[in-house]
């Protein structure tokens, strides 16, 4: 049965929701004050809260705002009663999450209304989401094992090889299938690496204090060094360094060095990986509109607007066609880090052509 709290301060009044709700076979729970309400719904956890804005205590802005602190609540419906409702009132609860709001009076039919209209939005907003899930759990299944798989075969191949091997294997062989041993070591690494920031980042941008405390770190960067540095290494890797083009403006921003060079690895680790040898790969910053702004452009395969648009941790395109070099993390980690410092990540790409990845972060 449907969980609905009703937090109003007129007994009268909410004793007629609740009849009015409780005829139409929801379950109702009542409070009479917001700081009432608030412990009701973190304990309950109703389907929708309906709340009056004039409240003792804690008024009805200042429930939305604890309920909306509260993992479990936070996409719960919310509707505001109102004896007024003035564009300023709708603004700020609309800012503050409320989904609704009815003025007093109001009939049966309306609250009705609002009521049902906002459970088959809610059923419908869960079902996407559960379709989300399904979707990233599928690409996670599928992804991260091959991913895995790649470089653990590398290293127990060629170190099975030595074992077997050991005293005929020449020294210059075996140093070359240590080499490949240490590189496939890396990349396991860098991908164990990038799942677990994933991760916290993604906790970060959920806990306000976590995140206060990731931009009150008082970190600077200078962005030139860093960035050439990265690009250098990323094409050397890829044993482009012919294919590399710098051109560097220098800023100071408020991020630590090692998230700027995340941000920097995953997107020039990106622009070799998916372009072909022989083809450039630009590497241009500047300072604009007290903004740095970071640009890599390559010349590979690209992608199209529902394939940018869909962009997310764990999701690979086109699997069929290409061999995937990547769990999809990188540019999820890129955008999670710009947007948690007051930034952006913009592409554009012409599929077949061209590839513009466009990181923007604020200076101050």
């Amino acid at each position: 049965m449907t969980k609905i709290l009703v937090i109003e301060d007129d007994n009268d009044l909410r004793n007629i929701i609740g009849e009015m709700l409780c005829a139409e076979n929801f379950s109702v729970i009542e409070a009479e004050d917001g700081d009432i309400g608030v412990e009701l719904a973190k304990e309950e956890l109703p389907d929708l809260i309906i709340c009056d804005i004039m409240l003792p205590s804690l008024d009805g802005y200042g429930v939305l705002y604890h309920l909306r602190e509260v993992p479990s609540l936070q996409t719960v419906p919310f509707i505001f009663l109102s004896a007024k409702s003035t564009k300023a009132d709708t603004r700020l609860g609309m800012e503050l999450g409320a989904d609704d709001y009815l003025t007093k009076p109001f009939t049966r039919d309306e609250l009705l209304g609002a009521v049902t209209t906002r459970l088959i939005k809610q059923v419908a907003i869960e079902r996407e989401s559960q379709k989300k899930l399904d979707n990233l759990r599928e690409s996670i299944t599928y992804s991260l094992p091959h991913e895995f798989r790649t470089p653990l075969n590398s290293i127990l191949n060629y170190s099975k090889l030595l074992i077997e091997n050991y005293y005929d294997t020449e020294p210059e062989e075996a140093l070359e299938m240590l080499k490949d041993i240490q590189h496939s070591g890396q990349l396991l690494f860098r991908l164990v690496q990038n799942f677990l920031l994933y991760g916290q980042l993604t906790q970060i941008a959920k806990d306000p204090q976590q995140l206060r405390k990731l931009l009150n770190s008082y970190e600077k960067s200078s962005t030139k060094t860093i960035i050439e540095e990265v690009a250098l290494q990323r094409a050397i890797l890829a044993n482009r360094k012919a294919d590399l083009q710098l051109e560097l403006q220098e800023a100071i921003l408020p991020i630590s060095q090692s998230q700027l060079q995340k941000i920097a690895e995953e997107l020039i680790d990106n622009a070799f990986k998916f372009s072909s040898k022989k083809t450039p790969v630009q590497i241009r910053s500047c300072f604009e509109d007290n903004t740095f702004q970071l640009f890599v452009i390559d010349r590979g395969r690209g992608m199209n607007a529902e394939q940018i648009a869909n962009l997310g941790a764990y999701t690979q395109f086109e699997r069929k066609v290409y061999a995937q070099q990547g769990s999809g993390l990188g540019l999820a980690l890129v955008k999670l880090l710009t947007e948690l410092h007051g930034g952006e990540l913009k592409i554009e790409s012409i599929p077949g052509q061209q590839t513009i990845v466009h990181a923007i972060l604020p200076v101050n």
